[in-house]
């Protein structure tokens, strides 16, 4: 049986629901001279433990059973990263007089053997690991661009020279050879695209660097190479650079981008840097080119069919409200996508344009041109528009301009920062706008929250008490289907993948109307939206718990309860 064929079958004892996608990637890999066991669990159809312990019985390798014990100090610097890393080698502190083992995912790696016996003199005891166990013990043992860090290390201690630093990098290569900053900068970048993180922030503190990434909307720590901190006016410069900023201003803000191409498509970068007493802090975010529609937005049917009213008006005002981060950006993006049509003019003005939406005329925001959300938007009136959509309502000139639009035959779609889609009408009225104005122009207060998306492979049912469900507000028979997170390697032990929004949705019908330009309280207008169908964040996010999409503890993160419930109780 070819080595091919053996892999294959393993797969299948170990799980893999689509034997055809593991053939083709073991293949490729096979052509490319690739690590086909890499490849095959790189495709996610195969459980990784099951898989090692299988392969070791196959050939007859123990397989490293548990926690994997961190790398001491001594241990790394006899083991270096450039070995490790590059051929997936993870040490183990071997017990007195022993041998040392040695943690791979792929015994059939002749050259990680061959790099092996080259450098370590002593006796070595191979065993086998889940392939996820080794590559989070190296990371966690070496950080992130540590075999970058190594050689730069080796080479005198220096980062690249001014020359390197100079060169424009758009394309982030694993394969890049050169040691030095720009490679160790791609590192970084390139860790945090493949494990989904929104934003990277580089933060010096007053001994140390730290590295951390956003990943479904909660910032994790990153491990990073000892003496890092050496380094962090270079790593901060080469950053700057690539995003045209004036590396020698540390004591003022700067906002810059950078255009990077990760694995064939484009990733649109927002920089940002803060000056610190420790130095300057860089934070960026990662804006890749996707697709939007309805079926990524999770919505319930009685939502979207609200939602698909809303985008057959021929006019009115669409507002997306929540804090940032609530993925507004996205919702709007959605509903463009769909108006996007040849027998409709889209025109946009953002601050900046995160996503580019083929046949929509999108503007970004310049302040140092005065070019503004009220002058764009002034300029996209005239020219004969037929959706309109402001990133922002930030002032009384642009939510003014917005709501003649809207008056004079326009559908415009924007975004406000605030907590519930009732407090959007308060946020008007506080800015200056009149009442009747509000009532008149706006068609719907759409509020949002991004909840964690439970792993489909390790979630369980949960179990909770009576009294707990109704403390917090749920329905029992909506809790008897709730599930909890656990974590396993696909989800990096944190019981989540993904996002998915929760939405409250308020119509501003005609007896809102009434109540707006009459100037009623938030409460009453809060419960004559709920007379009218309204369902709050926190109901959705039941009926998200209900499906299994998400947990309990998910909801009561991001949701706030309602007032007029929490007296009822």
């Amino acid at each position: 049986m070819s080595l091919t064929e053996s892999l294959l079958q393993l797969a299948q004892q170990s799980g893999a629901k689509d034997l055809p996608v593991c053939e083709k990637a073991v293949v490729d890999a096979s052509v490319e001279q690739r690590s086909m066991v890499n490849a095959l669990l790189e495709t996610g159809q195969v459980d990784e433990k099951v898989f090692a312990h299988k392969l070791g019985e196959s050939l007859g390798l123990p397989v490293w059973d548990g926690e994997i014990p961190p790398i001491p100090a001594p241990l790394r610097d006899k083991f270096p990263a450039r070995i490790a890393l590059r051929h997936r080698l993870l040490p183990v502190t071997p017990a007195e007089g022993e041998p040392l083992p040695v943690l791979c995912f792929d015994p059939f790696d002749h050259l990680a053997r061959q790099a092996l016996a080259g450098f370590w003199g002593g006796d070595t005891h191979w065993m086998l690991a889940p392939r996820r166990a080794v590559l989070d013990g190296l990371r966690g043992g070496y950080g992130v661009g540590a075999e970058t860090f190594d050689e730069i290390m080796e080479a005198g201690g220096e980062f690249a020279a001014a020359n390197d630093l100079e060169q424009e990098t758009t394309i982030l290569d694993e394969n890049d050879s050169e040691a030095s900053v720009i490679k160790f900068v791609n590192q970084i970048i390139r860790e945090a695209l493949q494990e989904r993180a929104t934003d990277i922030h580089i933060e010096p503190l007053e001994d140390d660097l730290q590295v951390r990434y956003r990943i479904d909307g909660v910032l994790r720590n990153i491990p990073v190479p000892p003496r890092i901190k050496l380094f962090q006016a270079s790593l901060i410069s080469r950053i700057k650079i690539m995003a045209h900023l004036d590396i020698a201003e540390r004591r003022l803000p700067q906002d810059g981008r950078i255009n990077l191409e990760f694995e064939g498509r484009p990733i649109d970068v927002r920089i940002a840097t803060i000056p610190s007493v420790t130095g300057e802090s860089i934070s960026l975010r990662l804006l890749g080119q996707q697709r939007f529609d309805f079926a990524q937005m999770g919505l319930s049917e009685t939502h979207e069919a609200s939602v698909r009213n809303l985008l057959a008006l021929p006019n009115g005002i669409v507002l997306i409200t929540g804090p940032t981060g609530s993925g507004k950006s996205t919702t709007l993006y959605t509903f463009l996508a769909s108006l996007n049509t040849k027998d409709r003019r889209i025109v946009t003005i953002e601050d900046p344009v995160e996503n580019k939406i083929p046949g929509v005329v999108q503007i970004a925001v310049k302040p140092e041109i005065n070019l503004t959300f009220a002058a764009g938007l002034r300029s996209i009136l005239r020219g004969d528009p037929n959706v309109v959509m402001v990133g922002e309502m930030r002032d009384v000139e642009t939510t003014e301009i917005a709501i003649r639009a809207a008056l004079t035959g326009h559908l415009v779609f924007s975004t406000l920062h605030t907590n519930d889609a009732i407090g959007g009408i308060t946020r008007l009225v506080d800015m200056g706008i009149e009442p009747f104005l509000v009532g008149s122009s706006v068609r719907a207060f759409i509020a949002q929250r991004l909840v964690r998306v439970l792993c489909p492979w390790c979630c369980e049912p949960a179990q909770y008490s009576e009294q707990y469900l109704k403390d917090i507000g749920i329905p029992l028979e909506k809790a008897a289907t709730a599930h909890r997170a656990v974590g396993c390697d696909r989800c990096r032990q944190t019981g989540y993948q993904g996002r998915r929004a929760i939405f409250e949705i308020c119509i501003v019908t005609p007896l809102l109307q009434e109540m707006i330009t009459a100037k009623a309280t938030n409460a009453a207008l809060k419960e004559a939206a709920k007379s009218q169908g309204m369902r709050n964040l926190r109901d959705d996010g039941w009926e998200k718990v209900a499906e299994g999409t998400t947990t309990i503890e998910e909801v009561l993160r991001v949701t706030v309860v309602d007032a007029s419930k929490s007296k009822e109780g």
